[in-house]
């Protein structure tokens, strides 16, 4: 079996298990309350600043996870297209937004080519959380991202910054590393990669885009996640979370938590 198909057997199981909890009632009703909840505060200034108003705007989420920004962006009056490799995902998406008569197309689609995605159609591109550490070819993920933005379409990207990627994360007074940073991978039977800001960077320029704003933002909720996506703060009590945050008790907390970047087609 290649690597592709065992990260989409690996995403269609975990759908049904470890991220059922993402479709809950409770989380679905927080996010038709208040749809910015989908986003990191300072991803959702960017995102503000740069559509005050998504209200028609064609918007495209490739690898898509637990939809939630999908939602958001529906629920903010975009129209949106869900793309996730995970005929799991999407399905149980599709139930949700059919459930709540939420008009959104769901397409069955790998990322690194968006092979059902027409060109020059969307005026926005979001890619969220866990995305990268899933992609193999960075350069084919942003040339197919350029390729079916707009001219002048813009990309946000929020995810796990670089520099967490080589440590442990538990609380201790000595920073345990896993992996040097230059490092990329892949690592695991189900592969996956721990890209640099470089990479990401360089990726971005050589698919055409033109960088506007990026933005490193640090520990504030304690929920850091680890290599394999799995999130510790689900388990923890409020002490343990601010334990995390305190960089004086976590040494990983002086580093930047999250990265975002906004970029246009040039």
């Amino acid at each position: 079996m290649n690597k592709n198909n065992r990260v989409k057997e690996a995403w269609n199981l975990w759908s049904d298990t470890d991220f059922a909890k993402f479709r809950s009632e409770e989380r679905i009703s927080e996010l038709i309350a208040r749809p910015e909840s989908a986003f990191h505060p300072t991803t959702y200034s960017m995102l503000k600043e740069t559509f005050p108003d998504l209200q028609g705007k064609r918007i495209c989420v490739p690898s898509s996870g637990d939809n939630h920004a999908v939602f958001a962006f529906h629920l903010m009056g975009a129209t949106v297209t869900s793309c996730d490799f995970s005929e799991r995902q999407l399905e149980n998406a599709s139930d949700i937004a059919r459930y709540h008569g939420w008009d959104i197309e769901f397409i069955c689609d790998d990322t690194m080519k968006l092979s059902n995605i027409k060109s020059d159609e969307y005026d926005f591109v979001y890619t969220s959380n866990g995305v990268h550490v899933w992609i193999h070819d960075l350069h084919a993920m942003y040339d197919n991202i350029h390729r079916i933005l707009h001219h002048k379409g813009v990309y946000i990207m929020f995810d796990i910054h670089p520099f967490l990627r080589p440590f442990g994360i538990q609380v201790t007074e000595q920073i345990n590393v896993v992996n040097p940073y230059h490092i990329t991978g892949p690592f695991g039977d189900i592969p996956t990669y721990k890209w640099r800001i470089q990479d990401l960077m360089n990726a971005m320029i050589s698919s055409g885009f033109h960088m506007k704003h990026i933005e490193e933002m640090y520990a504030e909720t304690g929920l850091f996640w680890v290599d394999d996506s799995k999130n510790e703060g689900d388990s923890m009590t409020k002490k343990e979370l601010d334990d995390m945050c305190n960089w004086r008790l976590n040494p990983l907390a002086a580093l930047p938590q999250w990265l975002s970047i906004r970029a246009v087609k040039s």
